[in-house]
């Protein structure tokens, strides 16, 4: 067991593990930590705590200080020169004509290093630009391309529910969302109805899909076939998830009437999709082992035909052979009796 203390560094980024060493620190007290950038300042997110060794990154540092009065002051002088940073490096883009968009600056606690992020739709050569900003501000400088997710977490905003953007507040990293999570909350997928400022798939679809899965399989589906409690057998013509009912089209001397029943209430008996897909498969199935015994059967007389045209041709070779033969003994015959019979004229 190591005893950690959790920084986080500006919004709602990542929790850090640092060691607390002696310092008495409690949530939300400020805090000077060297990082992989420098100093930086930071603000406890997790009181100290043992967690286990494997959850921890070694090596682990330890926390500097923790944040004065004057560090503090530092920092707040840090984020007005970040604004004055942003505008001169919007003018040298300008001057470059380089495609690409500005989203914020950063310096770190120490000003050793002043980072700029940008968006851009390909890769963009800024190095003309680097050389630039590096005469201007005299300081180390990088440039980070980053996705419209990270745009719109960085610089924050409202969402449609009226509130505080999601990532902006309490997400420290975004969670793969797909268009089978607003199918499966029965949503209008319409995108400007599912998509977020950022213009992606909202974050929040993931947050009650678990929830959703869980109800939905509790619930038939639509044109499924069940039973009230009435002992009558209906189909079902629509769903309400989040209140567990469901709508039921009942056929009684000739009247059809909808009905709507609690889904406790009914007796799923299997679904007309699903008869018809068991029913299609074991079509599926018989037709291919048809297809397969008939490929069979036509293999098989391809090699019985294959081996009859093999001896026939051989039995054809044999026959030519014996009659090349034959004739070659009669040409040795005719020419030993014309050779006798000139020998006696001779004579």
């Amino acid at each position: 067991m190591t005893k950690i203390v959790g920084v986080r560094f500006r919004g709602a980024g990542k929790v850090y593990y640092f060691g607390p060493k002696d310092f008495q620190l409690k949530l939300n007290d400020q805090v000077i930590v060297e990082t992989a950038r420098g100093l930086e300042i930071g603000t406890v997110a997790m009181a100290p705590r043992e967690v286990e060794d494997e959850e921890i990154t070694q090596p682990l540092k330890d926390i500097k200080r923790v944040a004065s009065q004057e560090d503090i002051e530092k920092s707040v002088v840090n984020r007005q020169k970040e604004k004055e940073a942003l505008r001169i490096c919007r003018e040298k883009v300008a001057k470059h004509n380089l495609e690409m968009k500005l989203v914020s600056a950063e310096y770190t606690f120490d000003n050793s290093k002043l980072l700029f992020y940008f968006t851009a739709d390909g890769r963009v050569d800024f190095r003309e630009l680097v050389k630039d900003l590096a005469a201007v501000f005299r300081t180390r400088i990088e440039l980070r391309q980053i996705g419209v997710r990270d745009e719109t977490k960085l610089l924050g905003g409202i969402g449609m529910c009226g509130r505080p953007l999601c990532c902006t507040t309490y997400l420290t990293d975004f969670v793969p969302v797909s268009i089978k999570m607003a199918k499966e909350q029965n949503l209008s997928l319409n995108p400007t109805k599912i998509s977020g400022v950022c213009g992606r798939l909202m974050c929040c679809l993931k947050n009650e899909q678990e929830t959703y899965e869980y109800l939905n399989s509790q619930l038939p589906r639509e044109r499924d076939i069940v039973t009230t409690p009435d002992g009558l057998k209906g189909e079902v013509k629509s769903v309400g998830v989040l209140r567990q009912t469901v709508r039921v089209i009942i056929e009684q001397d000739d009247m059809k009437e909808e009905r709507e029943y609690h889904v406790s209430e009914l007796k799923i008996e299997g679904g007309r999709k699903k008869f018809n897909k068991v029913k299609n498969d074991k079509a599926y199935d018989e037709a291919n082992a048809d297809k397969n015994s008939h490929n069979l059967d036509n293999k098989k007389k391809q090699t019985e035909n294959k081996d009859a045209h093999s001896e026939g041709k051989a039995d054809n070779k044999d026959k030519n052979s014996e009659d090349k033969n034959q004739q070659a003994n009669h040409k040795k015959k005719k020419k030993h009796h014309k050779n006798k019979k000139h020998k006696n004229n001779k004579e």
